[in-house]
């Protein structure tokens, strides 16, 4: 295409890679996200820290500076945005895309806005970006949908002195269970394995595993909740099956997160059933579908943790260089 048009579903780091990629390209993108700029990062906990350092989060060769070794939530947020303003890149926030529709010559995206107005935006190429965190893992027990369940941690202050499971022991349920501890609450960390997951950040393990040790964070290994009841939970122990009821007053089940493959399948784009990857070629990363794309985690299925905003920045300018025949 000499002068392509592309519609990016998604406004996340990935997202906004692509649309530097197209403005150092000279190509003309629009990105549209059902909610803000990196949305994603704006549900992470308040006081997270990134795994990766600033430089590995950059885009476009702007620099993101912080005083610290690991940039934290707020940084990348103020960062990110100010990506958007440096590059003057066109993001609609707040624009759900409804559908996409393939046109004899390129795509139709059927937009709603957060007032429900409804338009359409027409393009030549199409990149999905819409990353993993809008659909978590269900446990798919009875009472997962009380309104003392989350599938999301922002912060412990409103906590104290209440009794609260922690469903997992990856890096967001240690987190999570932490930052509880630290804000009063009495925590539980009912985990199906016996031990935390190995890829816990390793500043972090030390921490988790003495204050289960000293009793501070109380742990039940090996163990499942079955059932959510407003004032308690039924644990069932995986080696003996006995079921115990326990007194609770709120459940975080960190159970991990999916990426939603809608408005791929509905493309015709295919997704391998053992792993959810969309089919794509690596190098350009353009699905079976001639014209559509992918980017950012999406392109990792079910194992989220194989694309981080490290390798996830590569995609735009992949994806350009394909367009733009380079």
């Amino acid at each position: 295409m000499e002068h392509p048009r592309i519609a990016v579903v998604g406004a996340g780091p990935c997202g906004l890679g692509v649309g530097v990629a197209a403005r150092n390209s000279g190509v003309d993108c629009v990105l549209f996200d059902r909610s803000c700029v990196v949305s994603a990062i704006t549900r992470y906990p308040t006081h997270m820290t990134f795994f990766s350092t600033a430089e590995r989060l950059e885009l476009g060769d702007v620099p993101f500076t912080t005083p610290n070794d690991k940039p934290g939530r707020r940084e990348a947020i103020r960062y990110y945005q100010r990506i958007v303003r440096h590059f003057d890149l066109q993001v609609r926030q707040y624009t759900e895309v409804g559908r996409v529709e393939r046109l004899p010559q390129g795509f139709r995206l059927h937009l709603r806005s957060r007032d429900g107005v409804l338009s359409t935006y027409d393009a030549d190429a199409v990149v999905v970006a819409t990353g993993y965190l809008d659909t978590p893992v269900l446990m798919n027990v009875p009472g997962e949908e009380l309104p003392n369940v989350t599938h999301y941690y922002k912060e412990g202050s409103c906590y104290f002195d209440q009794r609260c499971i922690v469903v997992g022991a990856g890096n967001s349920s240690v987190d999570a269970a932490l930052d509880l501890f630290r804000w009063g609450a009495d925590v539980t960390l009912v985990h199906f394995d016996e031990a935390i997951d190995p890829g816990v950040k390793p500043w972090i393990s030390p921490e988790i595993l003495s204050r289960i040790n000293s009793g501070d964070i109380k742990v039940r290994w090996r163990t499942r909740v079955v059932e959510i009841r407003p004032t308690s939970v039924i644990l069932r122990d995986e080696i003996s099956g006995t079921e115990e009821e326990v007194r609770n007053d709120w459940v975080f089940a960190m159970t991990g997160y999916r990426p939603d493959p809608g408005l791929l399948t509905a493309l015709g784009v295919d997704i391998d059933p053992a792993t959810g990857i969309p089919s794509h070629e690596l190098s350009s990363m353009q699905t079976n579908q001639t014209g559509v794309y992918i980017a950012g985690v999406v392109a990792a299925g079910y194992n989220a943790n194989k694309i981080f905003i490290e390798n996830g920045r590569e995609h735009g300018p992949r994806i350009l260089d394909h367009l733009l025949g380079r």
